[in-house]
């Protein structure tokens, strides 16, 4: 793997959720859009830390949360539906890269649409375990094709009204095509790769106040990235991978004959790991990755 070289490759990196773009052009290229002109780079600004919070804020806009409490509903029985993540647009000094001489097209899509099924096995004592599945599929988009993959396991229990649970998640992201987009709009489409995956370990807690069903969660996720420019035939690094809390307020209920709906606020404070020890860092929990956001899911109940 190579460090990324910005000067040299000159290249915009258009990665995906769904669809979202990151630029990594030169100074030839370079410009500023028009709504962010005259914006001021930082004091603390970090060519590394910039690029490093982009690939993450992609992979933290696709992370499976939880969507539900404790016990996502009754033991024995299964859900299908549809989960929505409000992708929250970054603001122009976020998108400032290469010294503050360009800033990035960052949302392509205010929304990540998700497949989701979810099932609930019967109780094994006081315990009641589940699995869920998340899935976007691959469906090309503005020349690329996205595929999500998710997956989550759990158990639940409930002591009175007070539902106590503890929840493993994963998600996969791949976007395949001409993600980085050459010097000369003329040239030939070369495929390129972007991978993102994440994991992580909730605690839930969750109440039973009539009609709805309010819970929390609190947990650990570790994330990483991988890009790979096809034309160039160059790696580039994530030399700050997220890993860190994430969080979730939300409630869910039923609204009519099996039909559930579910909303939360998820978020992502920062954290990071060093998988290459030798890289300076910048201080700051969430220099390298952060997300707040909403999340929707409509399910029913079968």
């Amino acid at each position: 793997m190579e460090r990324p070289l910005i000067d040299r490759f000159r290249r915009r990196l258009m990665t995906a959720g769904f669809v979202f773009a990151f630029a990594l052009p030169g100074a030839a290229s370079a410009q500023i859009a028009p709504e962010c002109r005259g914006v001021q780079m930082a004091s603390d600004y970090d060519e590394v830390a910039q690029q490093d919070f982009m690939a993450n804020y992609v992979g933290l806009t696709t992370t499976l949360s939880p969507l539900h409490g404790p016990i996502p509903h009754a033991p024995g029985r299964g859900s299908l539906g549809l989960d929505l993540n409000y992708l929250p647009p970054l603001s122009c000094a976020r998108r400032l890269v290469l010294n503050g001489t360009k800033t990035e097209d960052t949302n392509k899509t205010p929304v990540v649409p998700r497949l989701r099924a979810v099932f609930a096995f019967p109780a094994i004592g006081k315990l009641m375990p589940y699995a869920g599945l998340g899935y976007l599929p691959p469906i090309p988009v503005f020349g690329t094709t996205n595929v999500i993959l998710s997956g989550e396991v759990g158990v639940g229990m409930a002591i009175g009204a007070t539902d106590l649970g503890l929840r493993f998640h994963a998600t996969s992201q791949k976007t395949v095509g001409e993600v980085a987009t050459p010097f000369d709009k003329n040239e030939p489409a070369v495929i390129d790769l972007f991978l993102a995956s994440s994991m992580g370990v909730d605690l839930l807690a969750g109440w039973h106040l009539g009609p709805v069903d309010p819970y929390v969660s609190l947990g650990l996720t570790d994330l990483s990235t991988f890009f790979y420019i096809g034309d160039d035939g160059v790696v580039t690094n994530n030399y700050h991978p997220y890993f860190g809390p994430v969080m979730s307020a939300g409630a869910a209920g039923d609204v009519w004959k099996g039909l559930r709906l579910a909303g939360e606020v998820y978020a992502a404070p920062g954290g990071y790991s060093m998988p290459d020890a030798s890289q300076k860092s910048v201080s700051g929990m969430g220099r390298y990755g952060s997300l707040v956001t909403a999340r929707l899911m409509i399910q029913w109940v079968l």
